[in-house]
């Protein structure tokens, strides 16, 4: 596989910032000659946004860029694309390291440099392992920490590391003394597919590697984390992973003291009993994440997602189900096969299907909750206008 035509970029994140700089670190001694374009927020309050670009030996270039419409990563977006723009008019540069900030997404941040025509061959997030059930835990908000990439940011520091691991294809895996195998299980679990390549040593070239080399005037094997820099992304693919209707989730998994229960139901949930379980449910594990249906709603696909004792619901569109066949065409080929993959002769794709991982999982507990939240028997056997006749229980949730 050669290297990309163009400007290499790839894209290094993660709030774990002394694991991301040891990313970036290892990324300019394997591919000499590559660049790395840095934004720092942390001067947005004042106003501005400091940019550094650098390589191996040091710092190359450094300006202040003026925030837009008050927004730091307004500003990021507005100088990233010209700055990589113009690297790859210079012609000199055999990879383009975007490092991030600490709270910024690399969703949003690889959406943005395709969008400017630029190609995007990697996304990593950098982890250290003794740091993810610390940072899944920590529901304070961004803000506290002077971590927010704009004075309306009101994410979190749990969901937001959920967000920046569960996007990256690959996982930058910091050497730690203090992990365990808890540590590195809950790692595998909460992103089963993903790449994980040990850095904070010298990385070996892997002789049964995928065939990529490094840029002339370098001809040998690349190291595994340069190999997965320059390996290929799809924008559009990682996003429709990310969307709940469609979303790739965990499996099944026990070990080392950490458990991954993925509940599947077909029949929907009684509103206000899920409602009133709503606290036990977010806090019975570290990460919950998922879709599932009410009975009061039964056109509407509703998105789970849990982190840090905190849970966000929000409503992802209607169910497949519930379009006309004419609207089918509008819809997007890969969510029409994950619909076609899990559908039901009576329901179609409506289903409730949530994962929950977390050390110390009480698997039997949290199934009994889950279930006492369906419809009953009779509940159900009543149809569909009984239904929606049930307590709308989630509405002001919702803000409906």
């Amino acid at each position: 596989m050669a290297v990309p035509p163009g400007l290499p970029v790839v894209i290094v994140g993660g709030l774990h910032a002394d694991a991301r700089r040891a990313a970036v670190a290892r990324l300019l001694a394997d591919v000499p000659g590559s660049v790395v374009l840095h934004h720092d927020l942390a001067t947005a309050a004042a106003g501005t946004v400091v940019r550094t670009v650098r390589d191996a030996g040091g710092v190359l270039d450094a300006a202040e860029v003026p925030l837009v419409n008050d927004c730091a990563c307004c500003a990021l977006r507005e100088d990233l694309v010209p700055e990589l723009e113009r690297l790859a008019d210079a012609g000199s540069t055999p990879l383009a390291v975007v490092e991030l900030w600490d709270s910024v997404e690399p969703k949003a941040m690889a959406e943005v440099v395709t969008a400017g025509g630029l190609t995007v061959t990697g996304v990593i997030t950098a982890v250290d392992p003794a740091l993810v059930l610390p940072y899944l835990g920590n529901g304070d908000d961004l803000a506290d920490g002077g971590l927010a990439a704009a004075a309306t940011d009101q994410r979190t520091v749990a969901d937001t590391f959920a967000r920046q691991l569960e996007y990256a294809p690959v996982l930058a895996i910091a050497e730690s003394p203090e992990a365990d195998d808890e540590d590195r299980a809950l790692l595998a679990q909460l992103h089963p597919t993903a790449r994980q390549v040990l850095i904070g040593r010298e990385d070996a070239a892997d002789p049964a590697g995928d065939g990529l080399t490094a840029p002339p005037p370098r001809r040998r094997p690349l190291p595994p984390l340069a190999r997965a820099a320059l390996a290929g992304f799809d924008v559009e693919a990682a996003a429709a992973a990310q969307h709940p209707a469609c979303a790739l989730l965990p499996a099944e998994a026990d070990a080392h003291g950490v458990s991954t229960l993925v509940w599947h139901q077909r029949r929907p949930f009684h509103p206000e009993r899920l409602y009133t379980a709503l606290e036990d449910l977010t806090c019975a594990a570290a990460r919950s994440r998922g879709r599932f249906w009410l009975a009061d709603k039964p056109d509407t696909l509703f998105h789970w997602d849990a982190a840090g004792g905190a849970l966000c619901v929000e409503s992802a569109g209607p169910w497949l189900a519930s379009l006309p066949d004419a609207a089918w065409e509008m819809v997007p080929p890969v969510r029409r096969a994950a619909a076609a993959l899990d559908w039901h002769p009576e329901h179609g794709d409506r289903c409730q299907h949530l994962v929950f991982t977390s050390p110390g999982l009480d698997r039997d507990g949290l199934a009994h909750l889950l279930q006492s939240c369906l419809l009953t028997d009779a509940e159900y056997a009543a149809g569909r206008d009984a239904w929606q006749r049930l307590p709308h229980a989630f509405d002001a949730l919702l803000e409906v």
